[in-house]
């Protein structure tokens, strides 16, 4: 097997830790030379009517070096990668990129590790005019199971995490007054020229940044929309990789599935409560809005949201949360699975597609009586079809998938607030001691009402989505 090709990974950490790194234990034990440290000045600029920068680009340059234009929204699927130098056909640094953004006034120091790795450390600070952002960013750069393999053991014992945004992008939101820009996010976009293994790694990148960039929402807490993008991309990622293993499959694949869904297990409790809260919740509050049992119900939830919330963010503060993103980075630089399958990935895509399909499709078409476990049942298949068939669909242009998934989104709408009743069924039961019962039997039977609603509307989308053509298999 052919090794990957060497690649340079950045980290970002506390710039309070930045003046001890060098001599923490984990890279003592790896030097393999003297540490040569020197100041470092770097300047980004774009043209004063911000076009570079829209483009994704900005001109860089090092005080005593060359200017060169970056791609400051890099297009690589890897978490870690810095910004690079812009591809050759967009163009040569413009002359009238003359509108100052940021300027990085630090220092670098260069240190050579074990196994071909070469360490760099930049610390200092981004600044324009009075303002002034900390900075501290290690880089490490050489041969890529080293590189990956060095950065996962400091991971294990020191905060280093891929960064959200390049220094790059850091400068543009320093010069532009906002905060930086999302690379990625939602669904990855596939191109059919892709060949299978080359879309499995597009989609883990894609989908592990989704997951990282909204770790610090729902980290702080204050918002559900982190934990709901963190969960939704987290199902993506492993309905992907689930649904490659014909194809692409492995041990690594295998383990950091696992991991995955440990943390689907932290998020799972903290969206199900955001959801109850925001939903029933508020419905059941504002109806009884002077009821001292319902208002206890209610104070127990949001204990109990809270310490959902408490428990993810105890994981997503430690070295288990760094090392999945660190171990999903290694997927796609290091690519270490074994293939099977290597046609074009149309190919692949329409047969799955076409199993799943008729997999669904097997019940028939009434659904309205379903016992609820079969009805559950159905509403997982129907939800591994739209996560595929949206991550498939470009592959046919948007157009032509629209009307299907726009009736298998409708299925999956009702599907999910019956679910969404029962759901809160079990969670506000064991509030009865807290709430009262009478407090919970009102919201079990508001809930049952709701579920029955649901599950009739879930019944129509069910027979329109019949009767749709996939996309796949249209001429």
């Amino acid at each position: 097997m052919t090794p990957p090709p060497p690649i340079t990974w950045e980290s970002v950490l506390d710039p309070g830790l930045a003046p001890r790194l060098l001599r923490h234990p984990a890279i003592a034990a790896r030097r393999a030379g003297p540490t040569r440290s020197a100041p470092l000045v770097l300047e980004w600029r774009d043209r004063a009517d911000g076009s570079l920068a829209e483009a994704g680009l900005l001109v860089e340059e090092a005080r005593g070096g060359e200017a060169r234009l970056v791609q400051a929204l890099p297009p690589s699927t890897t978490l870690a990668c810095p910004a690079t130098p812009a591809r050759p056909t967009e163009g040569e640094v413009p002359e009238d990129a003359d509108q100052v953004l940021a300027t990085f006034l630090g220092r670098r120091a260069i240190l050579p590790l074990a196994d071909g790795v070469e360490a760099r450390l930049l610390r200092g600070a981004l600044r324009l005019g009075d303002a002034e952002r900390p900075v501290a960013r290690l880089i490490l750069s050489g041969p890529a199971e080293a590189v990956a393999a060095t950065m996962r053991d400091l991971a294990a014992s020191i905060p280093l995490l891929p960064p959200l945004a390049t220094m790059a992008e850091e400068a543009h939101a320093l010069g532009a007054g906002t905060t930086p820009r999302a690379p990625r996010l939602g669904a990855p976009l596939l191109d059919p020229a892709m060949s299978v293994e080359d879309t499995l790694r597009h989609v883990i990148g894609h989908l592990a940044a989704v997951l990282a960039w909204h770790a610090p929402i729902a980290l702080a807490g204050q918002h559900p929309v982190g934990v709901h993008q963190m969960r939704v991309a987290l199902r993506r990622l492993r309905s992907a990789i689930r649904a490659f293993r014909p194809a692409v499959d492995g041990p690594a694949l295998r383990a950091v599935d696992g991991r995955l869904k440990a943390l689907a297990s932290l998020l799972g409790p903290a969206r199900d409560w955001d959801v109850f809260l925001g939903g029933l919740g508020a419905e059941l509050g504002g109806a009884l809005p002077g009821d001292a049992r319902m208002a206890a119900l209610l104070v127990a939830a949001r204990q109990r949201r809270d310490l959902a919330y408490a428990e993810l963010a105890a994981h997503l503060r430690g070295a288990d949360f760094r090392l999945l993103l660190w171990d999903l980075s290694v997927l796609v630089a290091c690519t270490p699975w074994q293939v099977e399958e290597t046609g074009p990935v149309e190919d692949f895509a329409a047969s799955l597609l076409s199993k799943r399909w008729r997999r669904l499709g097997a019940v028939g078409p009434l659904i309205g009586d379903l016992p609820d476990a079969e009805f559950h049942a159905l509403r997982l298949d129907g939800k591994r079809l739209r996560y595929v068939a949206e991550l498939f669909a470009p592959l046919w242009g948007r157009k032509r998938g629209r009307r299907f998934l726009e009736r298998l989104a409708a299925v999956q709408e009702q599907m999910g607030l019956a679910n969404d009743a029962a759901v809160a069924r079990a969670l506000v039961a064991p509030l009865g001691p807290e709430g009262g019962n009478w407090a919970t039997g009102v919201a079990e039977g508001w809930v049952l009402a709701r579920s029955r609603r649901a599950r009739g509307r879930a019944a129509k989308a069910w027979k329109a989505l019949m009767g749709a053509e996939p996309f796949w298999n249209q001429g």
